[in-house]
C-alpha cells in the first residue's frame, strides 16, 4: 500500500516531466512560422538596417527582432542554403533556390533572429526570394 508521501512524490516527478516535455517541444518547434503568408513589418535596404543595428543594437532589438522583414541587397556570397547580402546580412534559406545568383539585387525575406555585434553581422532565418 503506497503512503500519501510516495503518492504526492510520483504525481510531482510526473508534472515536471509533462512540463518539461511541453516546454521542450515549444523551444524546438514553436518558433516555425510561415513567413510567406505573414505580413512584413519592415522593409529595408542592407545598409540601412546594418547602420541601424550598429549606432544602437537594444533598441534595433526591440524593433526588429523575431519580425519578418524585407531586405534589400546584393548577394555578395552564397554557401549551400546561406546567401550573404552585402557582407553583413546572413541570411538562411528555408530551400536551396537556384535563381538566387552571386552580385544579383534581390529582397530576400525572412525572420531576425540576432546581431553580432563582433562580427558586425544580422541573421535572419527561413528566407526566401521575395517577389
Amino acid at each position: 500500500m503506497m503512503n500519501k508521501k510516495f503518492k504526492i512524490f510520483i504525481f510531482s516527478v510526473t508534472l515536471v516531466a509533462i512540463l518539461g516535455f511541453t516546454v521542450y517541444n515549444y523551444v524546438l518547434y514553436g518558433g516555425a512560422r510561415n513567413l510567406s503568408t505573414e505580413e512584413t513589418a519592415f522593409t529595408v535596404s542592407s545598409k540601412s538596417i546594418a547602420d541601424e543595428f550598429v549606432s544602437n543594437i537594444e533598441m534595433s532589438n526591440k524593433k526588429y527582432l523575431e519580425k519578418a522583414i524585407a531586405i534589400k541587397g546584393t548577394i555578395t556570397k552564397i554557401t549551400g542554403t546561406e546567401v550573404i547580402i552585402d557582407n553583413s546580412i546572413i541570411c538562411n534559406l528555408k530551400e536551396l533556390d537556384p535563381s538566387i545568383t552571386k552580385n544579383q539585387v534581390i529582397i530576400m525575406k525572412g525572420r531576425v533572429v540576432g546581431y553580432d555585434d563582433l562580427m558586425g553581422e544580422l541573421k535572419l532565418d527561413q528566407c526566401f526570394k521575395a517577389s
